[in-house]
Formats: structure tokens, C-alpha cells, sequence
């Protein structure tokens, strides 16, 4: 494989669908889980994965947002509005998850060579880039100041956020991950992000400066369009996108030693989330 060669392009790609569990599913497990196939992808057990997932009413934070002077206040704030909170054990700020957001990892072996931070996020790029086609969504990378969890692979369309990547490296596997805001509100998400800082701070000066949200300047995709889409919509683009990049697509659950390593992994995802919201 040439060094320019796509990353999309695998003999074989395996597919574990979680974007219909329903509300029961809770995003700690997504983050158990792509630690758990990071670890099995890397050790040469799996094949590359893609995994979509989708949790219902769901902030999570990052590191940086537990160390907010009023976190409780900001906490209490967002339950009030019905969402649970997490922390999770990667970089980045708050996000929004919710039946309207899918959720996409990537997940690859590092075991020969190392893949570039920049190839993982331009990898996620053509992805989307392909599901969207059909659309005619001319969208760009680039930092989108005012939205939240901002960074420098934001997706927008006209200076709207539609969707955020990040990427996480854990024993020889990279799993670059992605959330798009498919339907309802973007400025309505935000705006949930915004009142969460607002009560977090309180005007407190911090050596970390937290974002200024900004609710105008995010949006969902069927925003964007004027098209009402679904979770269900992009997840057949998906599926046809890797059916033309690899020859063989297998929807395979769990082996028994990665749901042994999957319960371990949640154990400890539980536990720093428990420890991190120590308020």
C-alpha cells in the first residue's frame, strides 16, 4: 500500500452497529468499547472496525471541564434539563450526544507502522465526505470559534458546526472518532454547552479559558440541508461508502476474551468517571 494510499480502503472491514440501542445504552460503554477494540484491533485479533453508536440525552465532558470552580452548579444545571453526565477519558471539552447525533469510530492498527494524527482526522474527513455526497454538502475542516468542543477538524458548512473528531491511541490501535449532528437543533445544543459554562463559572477567572459558546454557530445536518435526515439515512451511506472501499464488510458482536477485556474496561472507565465527578 502506497504511503498516499487510503486508510478507508481494507481487505476487510468489520461493522458493530450501536446506533439503535435505545436509551438504556450508556456512553461510558461506547468509551469501554473502543478502548477494547483498540486493544484487540492492535494485538492483530480483529480487523479494522467501524462502529457507530448513538446515546440519548447524554453531556459528556472532558478533563478540563471537572476542573470548572462551579462544577456542581453546572452539573445540577444540565440535569435539570434531562441530561445525564459522563466524563470521558480522552481530550477535548463537552459535547452534546443525543438521539439526533451519530457517532462513528474508526479503528485501526498501529502494530507496523504508526498512522500520522493528521491522516486519522483526514481519514474521517473523506469518510464523511463520501456519506455525504448524495446531499451536495460542501463542507470545511477548520476551528469553528462560538462552538463547543472546538479544534482544528470542526466540519461546517458556511461557518456552521455540524460535526466534531477526536482521536484516542491505546496499545497499538487508533480509534479516530467522530460525532454529526444528523437532526434537530445545533443552536439548541449549544445553547445547553453555553448555560453549563455559565454555571460552571460564574465570572470566575480560570488559568484554562473554557469557550464562549456561541449557539449561532452551530447547526444539524438536516439544518443545513433543508432535508429532514436520519441516524438510519447516514448509516446506509455509511454502509454503502465501505462496501465500495473494501471487499469484504462483516458485522461480527464481541469475541469472548473482548467482552472479558470490554467488562474490565468498563470497570476502570466507571470508576475515573466516578472519581473525576467527586464533587
Amino acid at each position: 500500500m502506497s504511503m498516499n494510499a487510503s486508510l478507508l480502503f481494507q481487505p476487510k472491514w468489520r461493522i458493530i452497529d450501536q446506533s439503535s440501542l435505545g436509551p438504556s445504552f450508556d456512553a461510558l460503554q461506547s468509551f469501554a468499547m473502543d478502548d477494547t477494540l483498540c486493544t484487540s484491533i492492535g494485538a492483530g485479533e480483529s480487523s479494522p472496525t467501524v462502529r457507530t453508536w448513538v446515546h440519548h440525552d447524554t453531556i459528556v465532558l472532558g478533563i478540563q471541564d471537572t476542573r470548572l470552580p462551579y462544577l456542581n452548579e453546572g452539573i445540577q444545571y444540565l440535569k435539570s434539563r434531562g441530561y445525564r453526565v459522563i466524563v470521558r477519558n480522552s481530550g477535548g471539552l463537552a459535547v452534546v450526544l443525543d438521539e439526533g447525533v451519530l457517532n462513528i469510530s474508526i479503528i485501526l492498527p498501529e502494530k507496523d507502522s504508526s498512522i500520522e494524527i493528521n491522516k486519522g482526522y483526514d481519514t474521517m474527513v473523506e469518510l464523511i465526505q463520501k456519506m455525504l455526497s448524495p446531499y451536495g454538502i460542501d463542507f470545511e475542516a477548520r476551528e469553528i470559534i462560538g462552538s463547543y468542543c472546538p479544534g482544528s477538524y470542526d466540519l461546517s458548512v458556511d461557518g456552521k458546526k455540524f460535526a466534531g473528531i477526536s482521536q484516542r491511541r491505546i496499545r497499538n490501535g487508533a480509534a479516530v472518532q467522530i460525532y454529526l449532528c444528523v437532526n434537530g437543533s445545533g443552536s439548541g445544543r449549544a445553547e445547553a454547552i453555553r448555560e453549563f459554562y455559565r454555571h460552571g463559572l460564574q465570572g470566575e477567572p480560570t488559568k484554562f479559558s473554557y469557550p464562549e459558546i456561541r449557539p449561532e454557530v452551530m447547526a444539524s445536518l438536516s439544518e443545513l440541508t433543508g432535508t429532514e435526515l436520519s441516524v438510519s439515512d447516514l448509516m446506509t451511506r455509511l454502509l454503502f461508502v465501505l462496501k465500495e472501499e473494501s471487499s469484504h464488510l462483516v458485522s461480527s458482536p464481541l469475541s469472548v476474551s473482548e467482552i472479558q477485556l470490554h467488562d474490565y474496561n468498563y470497570q476502570r472507565v466507571w470508576e475515573r468517571n466516578e472519581k473525576a465527578l467527586e464533587i
